[in-house]
């Protein structure tokens, strides 16, 4: 039997935000969210970036180490790791089926990511990890995540206004919601906050008597280096950065306050560790080089998930920050994104446009995106080079790279010559299923 048709059934029950459902079955499978200690990481944008690093520098320690995140790109395995391994299909299936069979089919059914999140769990526990890296799904207060009573750090990253259909209207009632994983005297690492959001998060870990430590973004250093200041003293510790962007300075850090807080608790975390696991550190499909082949020839391609105005704007000055003429975007994005705020971080004059269908998911139209990037542009006074739909994201892809006139990164480059880039986002989904073309 495979995953998805195991999976697949789950999916009718849709997000249903709560904790009664996945207390129940956890309950059902031994409590195994109480045998491991953990890291929760919850955050609008960078979780992910954060979690990678972890994983990556307590496996590089010596430890166990266990690691949830959502959503996956190209297979249900990514989502669940053990010392920078992806479970295996095998094992996956074995526990899906275990967990199904502690469902029982006289309440009300668990979601689809309760299940997969109850797997997580099961997994953990069997590995015999030593500590467990588990990122949000949604929210924080009633995700599925959200049933430790002691993570040994809560993280939250950045808030902006995303998912607000479920968490609330403003960017203090998403704070509200994702300051929920905070837990009595249990100590918080807090990145960079809007003030309304900060003053929701702080008065939270005020009340339940906890610790707040609020790193400075690293100082970038030369050649892919940063230098990140101690939250306890004076110390300063060099690392290589591995993930690109200067976003990455405020999740490297975010990261290294997390370790510092373990080192005090007394987990033995060398900076030799540090430093060989935050250069190991991997991150599929945020600001990823890749390639695509186009009439014989390889050319650069960077992509990205750049799904929200926050995430736009650090993809955005990345790419401001390289040698680039112009930028063609190869864009599509679920309905429900603000797709005017994503168009007005990225768009500049002389830019191209292809726009594409999310393959399986609720998309925006593109020939809807199209009139709408237009429109913006015209109110920032100036134009695009061109605007196109495409039907599938292979044509579109193909005709990005097919200007002849245009002098493109390709895998030959050298030197500091500036060059027209192509940049595939707008969607994790839309990045996962080129992920999945190009395997």
């Amino acid at each position: 039997m495979n995953i998805d048709a195991i999976i697949k059934p789950f999916q009718r029950f849709g997000v249903n935000l709560g904790l009664e459902r996945i207390h129940k079955l956890l309950f059902n499978l031994g409590n195994p969210h109480l045998q491991v200690p953990i890291i929760h990481v919850a955050g609008t944008n960078g979780k992910g970036s954060v979690c990678a690093y972890l994983s990556s520098v307590l496996t590089q320690a010596g430890y166990r180490t266990g690691r949830y995140t959502s959503p996956h790109l190209i297979d249900w395995t990514e989502r669940i790791s053990f010392n920078q391994e992806q479970i295996s299909k095998q094992e996956l299936c074995q526990l899906l089926l275990e967990v199904r069979n502690k469902i029982d089919p006289t309440e009300e059914s668990p979601t689809q990511f309760e299940v997969i999140t109850a797997v997580a769990w099961l997994y953990f526990v069997q590995k015999k990890a030593d500590i467990v890296i588990i990122e949000v799904g949604l929210g924080g207060r009633l995700d599925a995540t959200n049933v430790c009573p002691q993570p040994l750090v809560s993280v939250i990253t950045s808030i902006s206004r995303e998912h607000w259909q479920q968490l609330g209207p403003t960017v203090a009632d998403i704070a509200r919601e994702k300051a929920g994983i905070i837990k009595a005297s249990c100590p918080v690492v807090v990145g960079q906050l809007p003030l309304d959001a900060k003053e929701v998060v702080l008065a939270r870990a005020a009340k339940l008597n906890c610790p707040v430590y609020i790193p400075q973004p690293a100082s970038q250093l030369d050649q892919g280096w940063a230098e990140y200041q101690s939250v306890f003293g004076s110390k300063s510790i060099k690392y290589p950065l591995a993930l690109a962007g200067q976003i990455q300075r405020f999740n490297s850090a975010l990261a290294l306050a997390t370790l510092e807080i373990l080192q005090h608790q007394g987990w033995q975390i060398s900076e030799e560790a540090i430093t060989e696991g935050m250069a190991k550190t991997k991150w599929l499909g945020r600001m990823q080089w890749t390639q695509w082949k186009n009439q014989e020839k390889d050319y650069k391609l960077l992509v990205d998930g750049a799904h929200n105005p926050a995430a736009a704007i650090v993809l955005r000055d990345y790419i401001d920050s390289l040698s680039i003429k112009s930028v063609s975007w190869v864009m599509g994005m679920l309905s429900t994104k603000e797709h005017d705020q994503v168009f007005k971080a990225l768009l500049r004059p002389g830019d191209r446009l292809y726009l594409v269908p999310v393959p399986g998911h609720s998309s925006a139209k593109p020939d809807e995106l199209a009139k709408l990037a237009n429109q913006i542009c015209q109110l920032k006074s100036f134009q695009l080079k061109s605007c196109q739909t495409y039907s599938d994201l292979k044509s579109a892809l193909n005709a990005a790279f097919a200007v002849p006139e245009l002098d493109y990164f390709d895998l030959s480059n050298t030197g500091n010559i500036p060059k027209y880039l192509v940049v595939l986002c707008g969607s994790l989904y839309l990045v996962g299923h080129f992920l999945g073309m190009s395997k």
